[in-house]
């Protein structure tokens, strides 16, 4: 479990500095549109084929395909370091590297996302979801000031350092070893990968549990990103916060969802997992609305903080829920509808918030947002099944006395006529 966590996190590491040292390659040989170009390149193969991903994930085994993902992404991220450093490339070789990586991220995100339940026991999930969020936060964090100080030195330093990550973590993965998939009786054969597709997405709808909490996890992305992704921005700008601002409101999310994340993974049995995962959802998002009308940095910061530690525990206990209950055979397509509710939709209402906060005012977007992400808890209380999850988190033995050894049978006599 620890060599895949830092496999993991040396693979979170490389794409922060790949898609850094992407923008930064871009705006060096072309103009302003051109590098929206690139990076949208990258980005729409990726988000319309996360579906497909999770297809090929059930297919073909979640760790086959991330191992391959990673070779592919370590070898063309180093080849395009070589090229760069040998001599200057068009344009056109930027968009093929961002389309090649889009298409490899989309199958390695649903994977990853599918190995959890099979890299350990089911009441070990919760604590491995845990250390997987402290994974991402920690590593998201890191990424940016790694890429900026290989920019700052050598450009094509920062492509290098991302094939490196990606290549550590491939040598890592090689090393994790995932139980078979288990016989689960009534579960449907492979047909044509849209008919696979349009079976996970049946399973998805009628399952009790597993349905009602992917939907409240989109609802959720939506209502939390585009406060965090672009609501702090105007927010800076319209009441002069300046752009350090920015840095502490996001950076003390991030640390408050890090330590959410610590929480989780240290919790023992989570009765009523499913009322607990709505109610802290609830809080998390009225702290998201409460960003928006606060005066100063300092409250922002402290509130988005209190949003971070309460939104990851919300977020940890989502996963973890619909990891638990979804059947191994399906763990990839649910994990591909996860991840497309994270990359693809959350980041299409960005452009829909910029545009209702010119006209309504930023403040008012917050409060929206965090009323979207509120009714996601809603969703989740229709269900029966979700209010009465429970989720189970395997406790290490508390040490205590040494039970002492029994003490010898008594001596007896010997039967008669026996020799003493």
């Amino acid at each position: 479990m620890l060599r895949w966590l830092t496999a993991y996190f040396a693979s979170i590491v490389g794409d922060s500095v790949y898609f850094l040292a992407l923008g930064w390659a871009a705006a060096q040989f072309a103009g302003p549109a051109q590098v929206g170009m690139v990076l949208a390149v990258g980005a729409v193969p990726r988000a319309l084929l996360m579906l497909l991903g999770g297809v090929v994930a059930d297919r073909f085994d979640p760790r086959k395909v991330v191992i391959g993902s990673d070779a592919l992404r370590a070898a063309v991220i180093l080849a395009l370091a070589a090229v760069l450093w040998l001599s200057t490339p068009r344009i056109w070789l930027l968009v093929v590297v961002a389309l090649v990586f889009g298409v490899v991220d989309a199958l390695f995100m649903p994977a990853v996302g599918a190995l959890p339940p099979r890299l350990t026991a089911p009441d070990e999930v919760v604590r491995l979801v845990g250390m997987r969020q402290l994974a991402i936060r920690i590593g998201k964090a890191v990424g940016p000031p790694l890429a900026g100080f290989a920019l700052a030195h050598h450009g094509e330093a920062a492509f290098a350092t991302a094939g490196v990550l990606f290549a550590f973590s491939l040598l890592l993965l090689a090393g994790v070893r995932i139980a078979p998939l288990p016989a689960e009786p009534g579960a449907a054969g492979f047909g044509t990968p849209w008919q696979d597709l349009a079976d996970g997405l049946r399973y998805i709808r009628r399952h009790r549990l597993v349905g009602p909490l992917v939907l409240a996890t989109a609802l959720s992305e939506i209502g939390f990103m585009a406060p965090l992704q672009v609501g702090v921005f105007l927010l800076a700008g319209e009441r002069g916060f300046g752009a350090s601002s920015i840095g502490w409101i996001l950076g003390a999310f991030a640390v408050g969802a890090g330590l959410g994340a610590v929480g989780l993974s240290l919790m023992g049995r989570i009765r009523r997992a499913g009322t607990v995962q709505a109610g802290t959802l609830v809080v998390a998002s009225a702290a998201i609305g409460a960003i928006g009308l606060l005066p100063t940095v300092a409250g922002a910061a402290t509130v988005a903080g209190f949003a971070g530690l309460v939104g990851g525990v919300c977020g940890g206990l989502s996963i973890a829920l619909i990891q638990h209950n979804t059947a191994a055979a399906y763990q990839g397509r649910v994990a591909g509808v996860l991840a497309l509710s994270h990359v693809g939709l959350a980041p299409l209402v960005f452009p829909l918030f910029g545009l209702a906060a010119g006209a309504v005012g930023v403040t008012p977007m917050f409060l929206i947002g965090a009323g979207i992400s509120a009714s996601a808890a809603v969703v989740g209380l229709l269900s029966g099944d979700v209010r009465r999850a429970q989720l189970t988190v395997r406790q290490p033995p508390k040490p205590g006395p040494r039970t002492p050894a029994p003490a010898p049978p008594p001596a007896t006599d010997p039967p008669a006529g026996r020799p003493r």
